[in-house]
């Protein structure tokens, strides 16, 4: 197995982003043509989230190599809403609502070698309350300007349906907050019962991947 450091895997997954995000804007499709345009879709607006999310963890990363040993209480200051940023993030979009998509092994890596804090529980089911239910909205809004459903199976169930559909999905995302903040409590709280006499964990600075074969 080789080791590589975090931050160059933080560096490497958002720059796969970028560039994900790149093609799929050039991909000619239809709807892309349309009111909304790539926005409509969530697997997109998820492709933004995950790339914002990684490239204010490669933010922090730096400030972080910066602020180390300067004694600047001005730069810690920041350096720390940078990371309560990065949490906040995490916590509320990037885990939520990357589980939907095959982006879910790039947060479960950051999530294992980078603790982070949650929010208070009421403030973070409200934060993907808010999310969802604006999603929703926006996906109403479309249907209204241009007539036509963003997912198809929408215009063959009826408006009661739909109601249930919605609000399951509501439910799905703050599901899914709850199972992010057990899991990221089940990780560390792990870590510090097996190093009891040192103190809270260290985030892991390597991650281990599989070294490629030689020749």
């Amino acid at each position: 197995m080789a080791l590589v450091p975090c931050q160059v895997l933080r560096v490497a997954i958002l720059l796969s982003y970028c560039s994900i995000l790149c093609n799929y804007k050039a991909i000619e499709m239809p709807s892309h043509q349309t009111y909304g345009g790539s926005w409509k879709f969530l697997t997109f607006i998820d492709l933004v989230i995950q790339a914002v999310f990684f490239g204010i963890c490669v933010l922090t990363d730096l400030s972080s190599l910066l602020t180390r040993g300067s004694g600047n209480q001005e730069q810690e200051r920041q350096l720390k809403k940078l990371i309560s940023l990065r949490d906040w993030m995490l916590a509320v979009l990037a885990f939520p609502v990357g589980v939907h998509t095959t982006v879910l092994p790039f947060i479960l890596i950051e999530m294992r070698t980078s603790h982070h804090a949650y929010p208070s529980r009421n403030s973070g089911l409200a934060a993907i309350c808010t999310f969802s239910v604006g999603y929703i909205l926006w996906v109403c809004w479309v249907h209204h300007v241009t007539g036509m459903w963003v997912y198809p199976f929408l215009e063959h169930i009826g408006p009661g349906a739909r109601i249930i559909f919605f609000g399951s999905t509501t439910i799905l995302m703050n599901f899914l907050y709850l199972l992010g903040e057990v899991l990221n409590s089940y990780i560390w709280d792990t870590q510090r019962t097996a190093h009891p006499a040192h103190g809270p964990p260290r985030p892991t600075q390597a991650c281990s991947v599989p070294a490629l074969p030689s020749g």
